[in-house]
């Protein structure tokens, strides 16, 4: 018998068949599994689910009643275990939480090699779109150079160089959206397990999806204020240029090409240029969407502010048929729930910056608090690792709203009083 409970009445014993929220809200990949200890109890009371639906069938009921049972549950959304041959011995296993493996350099220490990198990554995609202006080939040779580099940054620290580049100003925003695109690729397709060869080539076609942007008038690609209609149209048409580009020069391969054709295609049919629909998109391009968007919506552009990089996230989960699913849960355990360099409140009622994604949940990054919001004032700046604290992420904050005008450099250690270092 299926029964809807609150998080607080949930006991080690119970079988849970529906967490009632968003999959963000909790740090659980699968729907159904078996509450079978105290540190599982724990994750699900500490996250911001507060009902579940427990199968009586397969688990402990109530100790005690008035829980409502459901007449017609709805169908539970899909596991990764439906298809498995050893189904019923594999939904007893309880569901694994997110693990990150530790990176092998401390993200300080890589930090200041991605300030570098950045710099160079600009240089080098600045000398590109000119020399496809000018209607000279992409030379293949560099993209690949740049794109190991870029994979090799990400590796040693998948926090460092993905997260600093977000802070590029307006102005960098046409080269470096596409240095940007390039390493949120590379983590995806380490996340879905792509093969290596495969990571570089999600590299390459990060690095030149937008490369169609050269045949496009400054007035437009610069414009301050909202395009018309018909220089939307004009926009629209830039993904079939670049894969015109990349065709004629013939030193990248065909999923290069399909990514700058294709990034703007949409599960649902309703993108563009060939309103592509589901598994008519190739994974490479699906991935190359989602990591398009959210650099696109969280950078500062020339028209306007970027959102914070924890908005950015839950207004890409909102949109339902924009992403595949599978892809956009693979892109937030890459970059996390709350990003590195999110504003977030405690439960504590300080105020935080987030450092580092946490191993074993996208609940629990390391945050380091500077702010009180119960005395207002400053305090003294602190790293907690959530994992081990009793303190918890109520939510993200606006840095606007408290006029926190430099908080990357509580975490970057870069300021950007006089404009972007990239």
């Amino acid at each position: 018998m299926l029964k809807r409970i609150a998080v607080a009445d949930l006991r080690v014993g119970m079988y849970v068949q529906e967490m009632c929220g968003s999959w963000m809200d909790h740090p659980f990949f699968r729907s159904r599994f078996l509450v079978d200890g105290v540190d599982k109890l724990s994750l699900i009371r500490g996250s911001r689910v507060e009902n579940v639906v427990i199968d009586t069938a397969r688990g402990l009921d109530l100790l005690e009643p008035g829980a409502m049972p459901l007449a017609e549950p709805e169908a539970p959304p899909a596991s990764p275990c439906d298809n498995c041959s050893d189904k019923p011995s594999c939904e007893q296993r309880p569901a694994a939480p997110v693990v990150r493996a530790a990176p092998p350099r401390a993200l300080d220490e890589e930090l200041g090699k991605a300030v570098q990198l950045c710099q160079r990554s600009r240089e080098a995609m600045t000398q590109m779109f000119t020399e496809a202006r000018m209607g000279q080939a992409v030379c293949a040779e560099q993209a690949v150079a740049l794109v190991e580099d870029i994979s090799a940054s990400v590796l040693r620290h998948p926090d460092a160089f993905i997260s600093l580049i977000r802070l590029k100003s307006a102005d960098q925003y046409t080269y470096l959206h596409s240095v940007a695109v390039c390493a949120l690729m590379i983590a995806v397709a380490r996340q879905l397990g792509l093969e290596e060869a495969q990571v570089r080539e999600a590299g390459v076609a990060g690095l030149l999806h937008d490369l169609g942007k050269v045949a496009l008038p400054d007035e437009i690609l610069n414009k301050p204020g909202r395009l018309s209609e018909a220089e939307f149209a004009i926009v629209r048409g830039h993904p079939a240029a670049g894969a015109e580009i990349l065709r004629r020069g013939g030193q990248v391969g065909e999923a290069a090409i399909d990514v700058c054709l294709h990034h703007h295609e949409k599960i649902d049919g309703s993108g563009y240029p060939h309103a592509l629909a589901g598994e008519d998109i190739s994974l490479m391009a699906r991935i190359g969407a989602v990591c398009d968007v959210y650099d696109a919506i969280s950078s500062n552009r020339v028209y306007k502010a970027g959102w914070a990089p924890a908005e950015s996230i839950r207004k890409m989960a909102e949109w339902r048929g924009h992403f595949d699913q599978r892809v956009f849960q693979a892109f937030v355990k890459s970059v996390g729930i709350y990003p590195t360099g999110s504003l977030v409140r405690l439960h504590s009622g300080r105020l935080g910056v987030v450092l580092e994604q946490g191993a074993q949940s996208l609940l629990t990054p390391q945050v380091k608090v500077f702010f009180s919001t119960r005395s207002m004032t400053p305090v003294v700046q602190q790293v907690i690792d959530l994992a081990r604290s009793d303190d918890r992420i109520l939510g993200w904050e606006d840095p606007a709203k408290w006029g926190f005008r430099n908080l990357e450099e509580l975490w970057a250690g870069v300021s950007l009083r006089k404009g972007s270092p990239f």
